[in-house]
């Protein structure tokens, strides 16, 4: 239901009797317990229609890996938001403690993305899965691709550095890539070692496939985030729904323990004999006003679902769900504020709220110079995947014009369902009379001083809402309730 407030009431009816008539500013609030019927642009759509995920992978009496006996694990795993495994409980682990696995694996498939290594059994969320160090197997064609990667019980994470699988030069491009491994079938030995005290204390992964070698240095301070590891074994990349294929494991070590699936041992199966559909498939908008309650508000309803970051070159693949506003500038001060949950993040995603324009904030064009929309100003939640996801200010007016905080000191926001309380605050006096733009998660500040171009070069806003980027990526559930925004000025 939309209720008007008004700052500076007082103020408002000091100016009346002194001759002034003008309102300071007003403020909407929206809590979302009816829906709202804001303007919707593409936000719940059709395409990519729903995807059928197939997982078919455990234990099989066959011999595709090359093993002593016949016997091993695998099968057809797909990449998807829903987690599926194979797996052996195994003692729990920690980052204190010395970690190795080892075995044979053949890939069959020609597109795959799985993950083979120590995983937590309770944490299973997106890529970067949180309690993971892994190998990454990436199918495409007759290779496959191998990377080293672990995350923390922060959402921390990294991965081949300093040192990755072999590179070879591009005959085209001319960069450095990834030499890749033989797929259809052919069959490869590989081992996974963590040393907690390797890298002067802050651990350090140690990969092999064949006669290669990569090694991921955790960064310094991820140690201390801490993670738990109960299971080893088969994990698909919590991703969203892509094309699955075929993979094969055998003689198996885990810790000093060898495996060799002369029978059935009996590992635990997680929803990795299944077939179902999928919404989740990259880039189907979904969100808008829904009846959940995810972000703390008081009632039922609020403002969110899955989004994914847009691409301006195509109009089909930006959308925004939004209220419409008065036209605001830059010239007044502008404010909102809320309540939010992170219920799901994957790499490389970006949710934006704020203050956008509905013609100027949608242009098409081939511009990727910047994912911020011209003519917005709001928060957005995003990583890098390294640091997790932080909460903070961002802007945008036009051309190449905008900005964003250093990573240093920014509010965290995990993924875990928690809901928090967030501010917005625009002021054009501040920073030397350029304006500030300062952002709070539960009560952590941070801000952005506009330089003196950005801050006279006029942007316009006429709507309050959820708006894509215009570079494209993977998407988030994220969810907002209770919030107050500037919608006119005077």
């Amino acid at each position: 239901m939309n209720r008007l407030m008004t700052y500076g009431v007082l103020a408002a009816w000091t100016g009346l009797f002194s001759g002034t008539s003008s309102i300071i500013s007003a403020e909407r609030a929206e809590s979302f317990d009816v829906d709202p019927h804001w303007e919707g642009r593409n936000n719940r759509s059709p395409v990519p229609p729903v995807r059928k995920i197939v997982q078919d992978f455990g234990y099989s009496p066959t011999n595709h890996a090359g093993g002593k006996t016949a016997g091993e694990f695998g099968g057809f795993v797909t990449p998807a938001a829903e987690p599926a495994y194979y797996a052996a409980q195994i003692a729990e682990k920690t980052f204190q403690d010395t970690l190795e696995a080892s075995g044979t694996l053949a890939c069959r498939g020609r597109q795959f993305h799985v993950l083979v290594g120590f995983f937590n059994s309770d944490t299973l969320k997106e890529w970067r899965t949180p309690n993971t160090i892994a190998l990454r197997l990436y199918g495409r064609g007759e290779r496959f691709y191998a990377y080293v990667e672990y995350a923390t019980a922060r959402w921390r994470a990294g991965g081949d550095e300093p040192r990755p699988f072999k590179r070879i030069r591009d005959q085209k491009t001319g960069r450095q890539e990834i030499e890749g491994f033989a797929s259809a079938g052919a069959i490869h030995t590989w081992s996974l070692r963590y040393d907690p005290r390797a890298n002067r204390g802050h651990g350090s992964i140690t990969a092999t496939i064949d006669d290669q070698v990569s090694v991921c240095h955790l960064v310094p301070g991820h140690q201390k985030d801490g993670a738990r590891f109960n299971r080893f074994g088969m994990l698909n990349v919590i991703k969203h729904a892509d094309s699955g294929g075929e993979l094969w494991f055998d003689d198996i070590t885990i810790n000093g323990r060898t495996e060799h699936f002369d029978h059935d041992p009996d590992w635990e199966r997680f929803q990795s004999r299944r077939t179902h559909e999928s919404v989740d498939v990259r880039p189907r908008f979904d969100f808008g006003f829904s009846p959940t309650q995810y972000a703390g508000g008081k009632t039922k309803g609020e403002l969110g679902g899955l989004i994914f970051r847009g691409d301006n070159r195509d109009p089909e693949k930006m959308a925004s769900y939004a209220d419409r506003l008065e036209n605001l500038n830059l010239n007044k001060p502008l404010r909102a504020a809320g309540k939010v949950c992170l219920k799901r993040g994957i790499s490389d995603s970006t949710t934006l709220l704020g203050f956008f324009h509905s013609e100027n904030s949608f242009t098409a064009n081939q511009d990727q110079s910047s994912a911020i929309p011209e003519h917005f100003l709001g928060v957005a939640v995003e990583g890098p995947s390294r640091e997790g996801f932080f909460f903070y200010p961002t802007y945008r007016i036009s051309g190449k014009g905008g900005g964003r905080t250093r990573s240093d000191g920014l509010p965290r926001i995990l993924p875990n369902g928690a809901a928090h309380d967030w501010t917005l605050d625009y002021e054009p006096g501040a920073a030397e009379s350029n304006g500030r733009v300062t952002a709070t998660l539960d009560g952590q500040s941070v801000h952005i001083d506009l330089p003196a171009a950005d801050a006279l070069t006029g942007a316009e806003f006429d709507r309050f809402g959820i708006i894509t980027t215009w570079i494209d990526g993977n998407g988030q559930q994220v969810f907002f309730d209770d919030l107050s925004y500037t919608r006119r000025q005077p």
